[in-house]
């Protein structure tokens, strides 16, 4: 039995390998769907009817300005995403200590129960075995990058990265994004798209029609999907948690890091909303928030009095 149990661990490692390697494919299929739709889109059907004069030409270019923008926001987030580092544990690190009580800080507490600790005398500390180091509070390991990410949410294939404390707010972005080009090319297409199942002859030729056709079934079908994924996340940022969280707290009744809506989402975006829609942080924000940062974090101090 013991045997089959660290045979099956191994094949799990094997696979995390896998997806590592995966990661640049997805970077490649990501770009492709972005060039498949700027050629149906740009260059098949709204580039040339920029000369058609009229109410053609206006609408020709509302659209490319609003694609364009979009695309470029699209395209910032993604990389900041696949770019930024999500955090990790830095060297050396102790959780801080309450000078009054001589306890370990609440915040750096284990929040779902004890866990294995160097010091079996107290289970407070949050210890991973795998890297061999203290973790700060809401930290978790990631299998795929080998090693703790601080408010880690889930390891993204998409972007060949996890996704954490220090660009989580540029996953979002990336989402809202996604979702908002790929509805405006969906609904710039629609025409285009029904007029395969119309009886008039439609201008181009098979290979421009093909590219048409193909565009908007994937922006439509990335549309749908990305929509779930920006609903899910928008109720985790709500609340002050991440998707690992949300599973794991289902046996903790009281959330001590819900902040309120507010206060919830100024963790993740940060103060000043010039800023929110851009993936980047005010110096302000940087300095005066430490969330941001990904090692400490504000909690109600109704519930932290209930640990003691």
């Amino acid at each position: 039995m013991y045997r089959s149990g660290a045979v099956m661990a191994w094949n799990v490692f094997k696979f995390c390998t896998a997806l590592r390697g995966l990661g640049s494919i997805m970077i490649l299929l990501v770009l492709g769907v972005v060039g498949v739709t700027y050629y149906a889109l740009v260059l098949c059907n709204y580039g040339p009817a920029l000369t058609s004069g009229g109410l053609d030409s206006l609408i020709a270019v509302l659209v490319l300005i609003i694609f364009h923008s979009l695309l470029g926001m699209l395209l910032w987030s993604y990389f900041s995403v696949v770019f930024t580092d999500p955090g990790g544990v830095p060297p050396n690190y102790r959780p801080l200590v309450d000078q009054e009580r001589g306890e370990i800080d609440p915040l750096e507490a284990s929040e779902f129960g004890p866990l294995t600790t160097p010091d079996p005398t107290n289970a407070r500390i949050r210890y991973c075995r795998k890297c061999n180091q203290l973790k700060p509070p809401r930290c978790h390991h990631c299998s795929v990058c080998g090693r703790c990410v601080l408010k880690m949410d889930h390891h993204c294939v998409w972007v060949v990265n996890c996704v954490g404390a220090l660009n989580y707010k540029y996953f979002l972005l990336f989402l809202f994004y996604t979702f908002l080009e790929t509805m405006v090319v969906t609904l710039a297409l629609l025409p285009h798209f029904l007029a395969f199942f119309s009886d008039e002859d439609i201008p181009g030729s098979p290979s421009t029609l093909a590219t048409t056709f193909l565009a908007f079934v994937l922006n439509l079908a990335f549309a749908l999907s990305v929509f779930g994924f920006l609903i899910m996340h928008i109720s985790l940022v709500s609340a002050n948690t991440t998707t690992i969280e949300a599973y794991e707290k289902k046996a903790t009744p009281k959330w001590r890091y819900d902040l309120g809506r507010k206060r919830n989402f100024e963790q993740v975006f940060g103060t000043v909303q010039r800023y929110w829609f851009i993936p980047a942080y005010s110096d302000e924000d940087l300095r005066r928030m430490p969330a941001l940062q990904g090692l400490e974090y504000p909690s109600k101090p109704d519930l932290d009095a209930q640990e003691f």
